[in-house]
């Protein structure tokens, strides 16, 4: 049962609320706006999340189609962010600012890019570590449908990382949080929240995650709602 009425439907139709807010942000805002860290986490949870989508049972074309083109709309606004930073970066240094100027996050790493193509070769890697001499435990964790040679570990344990660039962004200023990006990773991390209980392999990594990027998110976007309009109605 994948139909409309269900959450293997509606998971992929938030994630698409990252899609729109990257478009909406490329056309109606500056690079100013843009968070390297969380922009370079997105490029790398998009990849992985194609992957996993194909894997996944039952398998999600609707999931894999967002990520698709969201790998095309992150990386447009990843090279957006480092151009505008590497442009403020050299015009502090012509000014001769006493200050240095704060290091910009670098883009995603090739290490997250290799973490990509693991699977093609994760079984052989499996069965590898299964006959080392290793306890019952770790042989265990090792062999689960959900373990650490499987997408299904990789693509929710790098989704970690957009938790973690919100928790960076944690004093960014607030005029240059985006209200689409986050509402989407709202929305993402409450329905993911219940979508990964009921995929098979159940996938307990991804709810934890999800529990956590939709409190950060939560976090930020409260943040935004606030300046935007608490603010304006105190002051009137």
């Amino acid at each position: 049962k994948t139909g409309i009425r269900t959450v293997h439907f509606w998971g992929p139709v938030a994630n698409w609320g990252l899609v729109v807010a990257a478009v909406s942000d490329a056309f109606n805002k500056g690079p100013e706006v843009i968070s390297v860290p969380m922009t370079s986490s997105l490029c790398i949870y998009s990849a992985l999340f194609m992957r996993f989508a194909w894997m996944v049972q039952p398998r999600n074309y609707l999931l894999f189609a967002c990520h698709f083109f969201n790998e095309g709309a992150q990386l447009t606004q990843l090279y957006r962010g480092v151009k505008y930073e590497a442009e403020q970066k050299a015009l502090q240094e012509a000014r001769e600012a006493d200050e240095p100027s704060p290091k910009s996050s670098s883009p995603a790493s090739d290490i997250g890019q290799q973490v990509a193509f693991l699977t093609p070769i994760g079984q052989s890697l499996q069965s590898a570590a299964m006959r080392l001499p290793l306890p019952e435990g770790a042989k265990a964790f090792i062999a689960h449908p959900a373990g650490p040679f499987t997408i299904h570990f990789w693509a929710p344990t790098w989704k970690w990382m957009l938790s973690i660039s919100n928790l960076l962004d944690y004093d960014r200023p607030v005029e240059k949080v985006s209200t689409m990006q986050q509402t989407a990773l709202c929305a993402t991390g409450f329905i993911w929240s219940r979508y990964s209980l009921v995929i098979v392999p159940v996938n307990y990594n991804l709810f934890a995650v999800n529990i956590s990027l939709a409190i950060t998110g939560t976090y930020q976007l409260s943040r935004k709602l606030y300046h935007d309009y608490g603010k304006k109605k105190k002051e009137e």
